[in-house]
This record gives C-alpha cells, sequence and structure tokens, in this order.
C-alpha cells in the first residue's frame, strides 16, 4: 500500500510531502520554506522569529470566534539515524517508506514521524475548512532534537493564544501533563600516540543489531547499550593482555541509546585465536543478560591490516576503567507517580575527534531539577577522576503537572466521548518543549498528545497507522469544543 492511500487522507498527504524535504537538526531551511510557502499559498497570515520558528494562523470558523486561542505546536526537525549498510544522505535524499501491516517505516533509516506527524497534522487542520475550531496559532520549531534552540530562542512576539497542545508524544490514549528536564555532560580526553610494536594481531571488534531507542522513552526498557557492551568487551581484554586501542567509535546522537559500538585493537600474535575464543564466551554472557530484549544483537571480530598507531597506554587505562565507572540507564523511579521514571542518564556516544581527542556526550533527565544536576555531577565527577575534561549544556526545565487544568480536562472528555473509555494521564521522563514555552508564557495551559510509535531516534523507528485516525478524530473535537474566552 502506498503512503497515499492511509486515512486520514489529508495527514498522510502531507506526511508524505514532508518525507521528500530534507530536515536534519540545524539545517531545516528547506522544511521552513516549505511552509512558508504553504502559508502564502492558503492565504494564512504567519510570521517567523530570528531562530527559524515559523507561526501560521488560521482564524475561527464562522459561530467560534470567541473560543481561546489554541496553539498547535510540534517541530520540524527528525533525528537522522541510518544502519551502517543503508546508503542515505538525510541532506538531499527523501525518506523511504513503506507499510507493514498496521505499521509504517522507513527502509533503514529514521522515519521521521517524530515529529513529522505532527508537522502533518497542523498542515492538515490549516488547509481544512470543513472542520469547527476556534483561532488557530500553528507553532513549527526548529531544532528540538539536538538542542531544543526553537523553544530556547522563541521570540517574545510570536504567540498570543492561552491554551497550548504539543503534538509530540507517542502513545495513542495517553495525555501527558508533564515532563522531565534535562542536561548534556560531555568529557573529553586528550591522548598521545604510541607505535604498536611488530608480531601484534590487528583486529576490529563491532556491536551492532541492538534496537537502539530514545533516552527518555525507552530507557526504562532495559536495552542494551553498545557503548557499554563494547567497553566492558575491551576492559575484559585488557586486564588479560598487552592490549593497544587505535581507533573506538560508538553512538551517535546524544538523545538516542547507542546501536552500535566498534573498536580497531591489537594484541600479540600468540593470542590471536584466544580474543576470539574470548569474544565468543562474552557473546553469549551478554545474550543471556540482554537477550530477551534484543534478540538481534551481534558481535562480530574481524581481522585488520596494521596500524602503525595507538593511544598511549596511560589513557587508554584511564578511559576503559572511566567508561565502565559511568552510569548509564535508570537511576530512580518516580515516588509520585508509579511507573513514571524519575532520573535517568545516557552514555550516548564516543567519538575519535581531531587534534588527538576523545570525546563523550552523554545527558541526564529528571523531573526534579535537583536530582538532574545530582546524577549530571556524578557522571561529572566519574569523569574527571579519570582525567577528562568536563562541561555541561545549559540545560532544561521540566513541565510541572498542572491538576487543574482545563484543557487536559476537556481533552480527557472528548475522549470519553469519542471513544467510550477513559484516557490515561501521564507524565512523561522524556523531554519536551513544553517546560520552556512555559518559562516564557506562564499564562499557557498545556496538553500533549500523539498517535503511538515505537523505536524513535533509531532504524527502526514505526508509526502505529491505525492509532493514527484515532489521534486524527480526537484533535479535531478536542478544537471544536475549546473553552471559551473568560
Amino acid at each position: 500500500m502506498d503512503i497515499t492511500e492511509l486515512k486520514p487522507a489529508g495527514l498522510f498527504h502531507y506526511f508524505n510531502e514532508i518525507c521528500q524535504i530534507p530536515r536534519p537538526s540545524k539545517h531545516e531551511e528547506k522544511i521552513l520554506a516549505y511552509l512558508v510557502d504553504f502559508a502564502k499559498k492558503h492565504n494564512l497570515e504567519y510570521k517567523q522569529d530570528k531562530i527559524g520558528n515559523v507561526v501560521i494562523l488560521k482564524p475561527a470558523t464562522p459561530g467560534y470566534e470567541n473560543r481561546q486561542t489554541t496553539i498547535l505546536q510540534s517541530h520540524v526537525d527528525m533525528v537522522c539515524e541510518k544502519n551502517n549498510d543503508v546508503e542515505h544522505d538525510f541532506f538531499k535524499d527523501p525518506i523511504v517508506t513503506l507499510v507493514e501491516g498496521d505499521w509504517l517505516k522507513a527502509k533503514g533509516t529514521t522515519l521521521g514521524a517524530d515529529n513529522g506527524i505532527g508537522v502533518a497534522t497542523q498542515l492538515a487542520i490549516l488547509a481544512d475548512n470543513s472542520l469547527e475550531h476556534g483561532p488557530i496559532e500553528a507553532l513549527f520549531t526548529v531544532d528540538e532534537e539536538t538542542g531544543l534552540t526553537g523553544a530556547f530562542e522563541l521570540a517574545d512576539n510570536m504567540l498570543s493564544g492561552s491554551i497550548l497542545i504539543n503534538l509530540d508524544s507517542e502513545d495513542e490514549g495517553e495525555l501527558f501533563i508533564g515532563c522531565s528536564g534535562g542536561i548534556d555532560s560531555v568529557a573529553e580526553f586528550t591522548y598521545k600516540t604510541v607505535e604498536v610494536p611488530q608480531g601484534y594481531f590487528f583486529f576490529k571488534v563491532d556491536i551492532k543489531g541492538l534496537k537502539g531507542g530514545h533516552s527518555g522513552g525507552d530507557i526504562h526498557l532495559g536495552l542494551g547499550n553498545a557503548n557499554k557492551i563494547l567497553n566492558r568487551f575491551l576492559h575484559l581484554l585488557n586486564k588479560k593482555y598487552d592490549l593497544y586501542l587505535c581507533e573506538v567509535n560508538g553512538g551517535n546522537l546524544r538523545n538516542a541509546i547507542a546501536r552500535e559500538a566498534i573498536a580497531i585493537c591489537a594484541v600479540p600474535e600468540k593470542f590471536k585465536h584466544d580474543v576470539r575464543a574470548d569474544l565468543n564466551i562474552f557473546a553469549a554472557e551478554i545474550e543471556n543478560e540482554l537477550g530477551a530484549i534484543e534478540p538481534n544483537m551481534k558481535f562480530i571480530l574481524e581481522s585488520e591490516a596494521p596500524h602503525k598507531l595507538a593511544i598511549d597506554k596511560i589513557t587508554m587505562d584511564k578511559l576503559i576503567k572511566t567508561i565502565y565507572a559511568v552510569p548509564h540507564g535508570v537511576q530512580a523511579m518516580s515516588l509520585d507517580m508509579p511507573g513514571l521514571v524519575e532520573t535517568s542518564t545516557n552514555l550516548a556516544s564516543i567519538k575519535m575527534k581531531p587534534e588527538h581527542v576523545i570525546r563523550i556526550e552523554t545527558s541526564q533527565r529528571s523531573s526534579i531539577l535537583s536530582s538532574r544536576d545530582d546524577i549530571a555531577n556524578t557522571v561529572r565527577a566519574a569523569f574527571e577522576l579519570g582525567g577528562a575534561r568536563v562541561s555541561h549544556g545549559d540545560g532544561y526545565p521540566g513541565w510541572k503537572p498542572n491538576p487543574h487544568s482545563a484543557i487536559v480536562e476537556a481533552t480527557a472528555e472528548s475522549y470519553k466521548r469519542l471513544f467510550n473509555k477513559d484516557a490515561e494521564i501521564k507524565a512523561i521522563h522524556a523531554g519536551l518543549e513544553c517546560g520552556l514555552f512555559l518559562d516564557k508564557y506562564p499564562h499557557l495551559d498545556m496538553v500533549s498528545f500523539g498517535p503511538t510509535m515505537r523505536g524513535v531516534h533509531s532504524p527502526d523507528e514505526r508509526l502505529q497507522i491505525s492509532t493514527v485516525e484515532l489521534f486524527w478524530d480526537h484533535l479535531v473535537d478536542v478544537l471544536k469544543h475549546i473553552p471559551a474566552t473568560k
């Protein structure tokens, strides 16, 4: 089935158009130009701030002029991840979609439904003059995935609405009324190079096939982290042999759990068969630990051509021990909302950079500000003990739930009316832009909901087709029943 045959037709029409437009984080020029053209084509007023955020305004339909102005919000950028065996240039190639049963996926890449499905929903509402609603401000923000830059730098005069509906959630039937805050912690090791002696066996260890996923929404699933798994094997080799480490790279984005990692190493030639046996035993142990959640995990060891240089031994030893010590995963569960992750940390990426630098990116999240800072300081202390230089990003605030929210109540009533069952009201461990909007516009009453997605931030990202129409019907009904101005 072709994507344009899916329902709701208008929504999937625009999602298909969006899939043709490259939109990596910090490189959203083409999708922003598309939005401006859309506004002009439909004779809708629009404005754009310095950072690139776009707001498109649509007047109320007749009879709804007295309703509160509603802000519909999504972000235009997407996480750009692909499998290593896939040829794809995210700066120029369209996303190739395919339908598998009830799921919409992409061929070997992220789909971009996070948050392209929100963007498409806004466009479909703006283009459909048969819908009944009050005044709408459709806000499209930039660079959510790598820095929340659009929300941080949103101009003060962009919005006038009193209600904001965020369209960046991933579970149909769940209404989100709060989210965690977060901060990034970056460590850099500086190393010298040493020559590898003669008579050494060079090999590449490749950990791949892990699911990856969102470092907020999926952190509680116990997924494998390729960086931690690879380092665990390097730690084993470093204890047993005269190990040289020539290269190490793993993971990619700070908000994605590492799916793949590689290292190029050398040990004395006489141990080449022992190393292969070690990997077989190690793989069996990890499969015993994680096989139920990571059934496609692979451990590959291949011979490599000799490398002249390696990381100096002192730095290698500190690097391996430090990565072993740095925590990853859930650190605390919420005592206020059962089942909600309160605090977590993600060891996201390890990259060798120019000037003999190894850069390690991590991210910490918590619904409690002091706990966010505490886990960031824990990570910092481990890296500093290992001799690394550590820096933190600016961080972003959480969104504290409002138990007296009128829009949450209206959204819950709509769901019950449409589907004869209660929506679940939750907070989310992932970060949303809502906390930053609330900082700039403290009067906002907010809720977040969306269709069901799985595997976001990874090439396994998929959208459950049947939930999109439920989400659409729900949103359209909510807009029809927005409270009147007071």
